[in-house]
């Protein structure tokens, strides 16, 4: 079925979003916008490990993905990544990623070699100069360190020549048998929000508690956040920033409790040939849901930002909130097969806010035109797989914002290449036309 643990992930500041924008390929979802699509969840397994393991599956070990830079006319969306160099100590492990963007370089010898009039070495030497241009480049080093056996510390820094300054994360993990611990921060750290926008908040650190879901269907988690500063868009934009994004210290908890039932399961039984992905092995119709709620409370709002405090004053200092999804998941066919065994349809229905839903219709029969909260109407998600051949599927992840007419938000297709050896990996090729960006990833059971 599609992830309903989503719903309450959506409103704390640490849902990954993939993004060719950065190096270790992961954004932040702007929390309290909504719930994004299934397919728009970034990979759990570090950049870094990604790279290093797909480029023994491409030629000279480069790894292309397409994504708008802050100068895209001039450098192209085109670029290009590799693992430069890569250290395994026992369980410490350090790599050094590159990327490199061909395009404004190839225009500009182009450029260079037709303004010559004819081919001498200084020409040559004019040429080969646009090869320094930092611009071109980006670089970023990575490193896992196990603390115990139980906590593990990720570092991560990189740099982008078309952009000022670096981004330095890091991340300090520690499991206990029922909850995870986490700590991270970021020096900036890259949002997006639900209209596909990317917003840069120069400081963001958060402190996270999440349990694990029990066999009844119960979760709770709670965690502080602290901003600083005013968030930057990174691409112009005459939008206000999100009022989560706006600097301040918030506690937040949730809670939820999932439930589902099989309408029809066709239970696997002995067979010599098992199925690409274990998790698609069983045809079945089921519906699931979930339920839940969130409170939050900003200690600090903001003093003396001027420029923002109408914003800071509209979020407010105390709010609560109840959630929930409803999701159909239809399923033909055991992946077993070489062809047509995988048809696969998700429908789930996102509240990702009741009180808002509530001023909605207050307003409907008002006919008042006040500002609506990008969370206050549902969205529906759907989700296409059919098998193409072997292990390769096709996936549509699409979302509609209902309002008084339905309207298309968020859209991705991709290629998934299931990993049989891994028993539920695939590869991802996606691409957002939304966003008009993609790339490629490793995904381990992604559920």
């Amino acid at each position: 079925m599609a992830n309903l643990r989503t719903a309450m992930d959506a409103a704390f500041w640490d849902l990954n979003i993939p993004t060719p924008q950065t190096l270790d390929g992961v954004s932040r979802a702007v929390p309290g916008e909504g719930i994004p699509l299934d397919g728009a969840r970034a990979s759990r397994v570090p950049r870094i490990e990604q790279l290093s393991v797909m480029g023994n599956w491409f030629p000279l070990g480069i790894i292309p993905s397409f994504s708008p830079s802050a100068n895209h006319k001039e450098l192209g969306s085109f670029a290009l990544q590799s693992v430069l160099a890569e250290v395994n100590i026992g369980n410490w492990c350090a790599g050094l990623v590159g990327q490199f963007r061909p395009k404004k370089l190839i225009s500009s010898i182009k450029a260079e070699v037709s303004a010559a009039e004819g081919w001498k070495l200084r020409s040559f030497k004019d040429a080969a100069k646009h090869i320094r241009d930092k611009s071109l480049y980006a670089i970023g080093l990575c490193s896992q360190i196990p603390l115990t056996s139980s906590s593990s510390l990720l570092l991560s820094t990189e740099k982008h020549g078309e952009r000022k300054g670096r981004c330095t994360k890091a991340m300090l993990l520690h499991k206990l048998p029922d909850h995870d611990i986490t700590l991270e921060a970021a020096w900036p750290e890259l949002f997006i929000d639900h209209k596909g926008k990317y917003w840069e908040v120069p400081e963001s650190v958060s402190l996270d508690c999440s349990s694990l879901v029990s066999d009844s269907g119960l979760r709770y988690r709670f965690g502080i956040h602290k901003s600083s500063s005013l968030p930057r868009a990174v691409d112009f934009t005459n939008d206000e920033a999100p009022l989560a994004l706006l600097p301040g210290v918030c506690a937040k908890a949730a809670f939820s409790y999932e439930k589902s039932k099989d309408l029809r399961r066709q239970l696997e039984t002995e067979d010599v040939t098992s199925a690409y992905d274990i998790r698609l092995k069983e045809p079945h119709a089921t519906i699931s849901g979930i339920l839940g709620g969130t409170c939050q409370a900003w200690v600090t709002n903001g003093k003396g930002l001027h420029s923002q405090s109408a914003d800071v004053k509209n979020r407010g200092h105390f709010g609560a909130d109840l959630f929930g999804s409803i999701c159909f998941t239809y399923q033909h066919g055991k992946f077993r097969k070489r062809y047509g065994d995988l048809t696969r349809i998700d429908a789930r229905l996102d509240i990702a806010s009741a009180s808002g839903l509530a001023k909605n219709v207050a307003n409907l029969f008002r006919s008042s035109q006040s500002r609506q909260s990008p969370s206050s109407s549902p969205r529906l998600n759907l989700i296409l797989q059919q098998q193409i051949t072997g292990p390769v599927v096709f996936r549509v992840d699409s979302k509609f914002y209902l309002n008084s007419s339905p309207q298309l938000e968020d859209l991705i297709y991709s290629l998934n290449y299931s990993l049989k050896l891994l028993e539920s990996g695939k590869v991802v090729a996606w691409y957002s036309p939304m966003r008009k960006e993609g790339m490629i990833e490793i995904r381990l059971f992604d559920f």
